[in-house]
């Protein structure tokens, strides 16, 4: 019997790509691939040394791994994306990237906005 879910799962992940992203340029210098991404945003909460607890967010980017054979994302890469650029970067204790789906077919990649893509 086929996995249903699993299918349901890629289908949406196509679906996804297809209607509900744009083109970014993934950029690992010297290399860089342009891709398909949905833009997103996680929050997160630090606490301080004093014990005061900080609330922020950064932005996401939801990429296909397959789009990025063989390379998985890394602090200090960049996307660039609608004229800025993203640094990658880690989020806490959680690294720079998560899957997004059960079947890890999307990287959730976290990022901070560095400025204009010039």
């Amino acid at each position: 019997m086929a996995d249903l879910l699993r299918q349901g799962s890629q289908w949406l992940e196509q679906m996804r790509t297809a209607h509900c992203s744009s083109p970014v340029e993934y950029r690992r210098p010297p290399e860089a691939w342009t891709v398909q991404a949905t833009f997103g945003k996680t929050g997160f909460e630090v606490a301080d040394e004093s014990g005061l607890t900080i609330t922020a967010q950064v932005w996401d980017f939801l990429i296909l791994a397959d789009a990025l054979p063989g390379v998985e994302p890394e602090p200090g890469d960049v996307i660039a994306a609608n004229g800025r650029r993203y640094e990658v970067v880690n989020l806490g204790g959680e690294g720079c990237w998560r899957w997004s789906d059960p079947y890890r077919q999307t990287y959730r990649i976290h990022t901070k906005d560095i400025g204009a893509d010039t």
